[in-house]
């Protein structure tokens, strides 16, 4: 191997390497950033709503429903990042490793944000008409904050 062919492998290498570590660190700031507007919602529903405590309940039990089902879901993320690290350690390259540890972890996001609407969705459905304005203004707002 020519001393310019191991520069260009060593430069592309880097290059992959550089690209997963910034793709990782925009999904931790992106989860940052939605723990951070679950809480301006949490806020408004349980602080601003004035609920009656049978709507208190009700949205207790959905949110106790949920948080296991997040719990599981961030669980399986963190996994495949451990697995995504491993394969660029181990393989030094993009290869089918990498890309089923990225799979992995698209698939689990997207079913807990698909999940995180239904149980949005579900807790809506226990406000009152009143409520669900205030609500639902509170939802536009946290999901328009979270544009680029």
């Amino acid at each position: 191997m020519t001393g310019l062919t191991r520069i260009v492998i060593g430069v592309v290498a880097m290059t992959m390497l550089a690209a997963a570590v910034g793709g990782w660190i925009g999904v931790r700031y992106g989860m940052r950033e939605a723990q951070r507007n679950h809480s301006s919602l949490d806020e408004v529903l349980h602080r601003r709503l004035d609920l009656t405590s049978g709507q208190q309940q009700r949205i207790a039990r959905l949110e106790a429903a949920f948080a296991v089902r997040q719990q599981t879901l961030e669980t399986e993320m963190r996994a495949a990042d451990r697995d995504l690290a491993q394969a660029i350690v181990t393989d030094r390259r993009y290869g089918p490793r990498a890309q089923q540890a990225i799979n992995r972890f698209h698939a689990a996001m997207k079913t807990l944000q698909q999940e995180t609407i239904i149980h949005i969705l579900a807790m809506r459905a226990v406000l009152t008409p009143h409520q669900a304005v205030r609500f639902d203004q509170t939802v536009t707002q946290v999901l328009d904050s979270a544009q680029p």
